[in-house]
């Protein structure tokens, strides 16, 4: 959504999430290389990891609420619905969203295999992006209702869930074994992510053309996957 509204990042993000981000990014790589592989215990240590980042940051929430619930409440500004009507919104929206990114990467996966993609290019481009419909829905969203916050720390927090829960319960289950190509893919993800973080640190803010920049070197990086 940068392309079409700067994303102010906040100061806690800056501090918090994406220094987190980028060090879940470093921890896939180091475990990467030894040996090759995600091992199991590699696997237990990245879920404990995420339980400890739930707890920071549940934590980090009470405190932030109890801050604010000193000062005037801004809610007036908002419209209130009933709390079924808010969890009938979350769940219809999550199934919604769900099923539709699974009709987006089954179909495109088939295609893929059809036309004698490797499994690993798939996983890269049509399964990655085909599981990032929601979030990337969610940020669009975000970003047009002025809910700039959410847009930022949705795309941050995906990343983290996916390197520490998502990794950490397969590994867990089963050793994933990697290859040289995945190394570099680990290694443009700690660089892309050191990106945001610095594109987010010069003006507090992501900008428009920091937002195309992004979107051009993801595009560079999936002609790269493609060709070689």
């Amino acid at each position: 959504p940068a392309p079409f509204t700067p994303l102010i990042v906040q100061k806690d993000t800056l501090k918090k999430e994406i220094p987190v981000s980028v060090l879940c990014a470093v921890l896939l790589f180091v475990l990467g290389i030894s040996g090759m592989e995600i091992g199991r215990t590699d696997g237990v240590i990245l879920l404990l990891l995420f339980i400890g980042f739930l707890v920071w940051m549940v934590r980090s929430a009470l405190k932030a609420h109890a801050a604010s619930a000193e000062a005037e409440d801004p809610s007036g500004e908002y419209k209130i619905y009933p709390a079924w009507k808010c969890i009938l919104y979350i769940v219809g929206g999550a199934v919604a969203i769900k099923f539709g990114g699974d009709f987006v990467v089954d179909g495109a996966s088939a295609i893929a295999v059809k036309a004698g993609l490797s499994q690993n290019l798939i996983g890269l481009t049509i399964v990655a992006m085909g599981t990032s419909l929601p979030e990337f829905v969610t940020s669009v969203v975000a970003a047009r209702k002025n809910e700039v916050d959410m847009a930022v720390g949705n795309a941050i927090g995906s990343n983290i869930f996916n390197i520490l829960m998502v990794l950490g319960i397969a590994s867990a289950i089963s050793p994933l074994q990697l290859i040289g190509e995945n190394v570099i893919d680990i290694i443009v993800l700690v660089v892309f992510s050191v990106v945001v973080w610095i594109f987010g640190a010069t003006k507090k803010e992501i900008s428009r053309t920091e937002g195309i920049a992004m979107i051009c070197m993801y595009l560079c990086y999936s002609a790269y996957i493609i060709m070689r």
